[in-house]
């Protein structure tokens, strides 16, 4: 298999490379940064909070969990647009499960915005709760689980000799 280590971030070994290696995590930070900050600002814009409103105690851990949701938006953002050329490039022994893995950690980072400011401006309505349940929380049990199964066949194919790395 390829060495790959230099089309990603950090990835590249020779200290000749260091500023090249700078500029891509340069790059990661400003697109993560582009998300993250007016993820952050708008969430309550663009979803309303309906239902009980927290208590001035409560505001600054429900504002630090909206961060970290926006946060996760903006590396998800950055995983799934630095990570796509990588995927592409993967050879086909490897290309599904690739593929897979590189979704499924994709929506693993970038559904927290949206499921948790969905949450938050539901209010008391069930079957909107319910399509929430489903449409996020099942979904990542689904992706986890397709991510675990990929990394696992990879790790014993390593393992045993077989395979692509053999």
């Amino acid at each position: 298999m390829a060495d790959m280590s230099t089309q990603v971030p950090g990835g590249e070994r020779s200290s000749s490379s260091s500023s090249s290696q700078r500029a891509s995590w340069i790059k990661v930070l400003v697109i993560t940064l582009l998300v993250t900050i007016p993820a952050f600002l708008l969430g309550h814009v663009i979803w309303h909070p309906m239902g009980m409103a927290p208590s001035p105690g409560q505001l600054p851990f429900f504002m630090g969990v909206g961060f970290v949701e926006a946060l996760a938006l903006g590396l998800g953002v950055s995983f799934l647009v630095f990570g796509l050329p990588l995927v592409r490039s993967v050879p086909s022994p490897l290309k599904t499960r690739a593929w897979l893995m590189y979704l499924g950690l994709g929506w693993a980072l970038v559904s927290w915005w949206p499921h948790g400011n969905l949450h938050m401006s539901n209010g008391d309505n069930m079957q909107r709760l319910l399509y929430i349940e489903y449409g996020f929380h099942v979904t990542l049990v689904i992706s986890a689980a397709i991510v675990a199964y990929c990394f696992l066949s990879l790790v014993r194919e390593r393992s045993s000799g077989a395979g692509p790395f053999g």
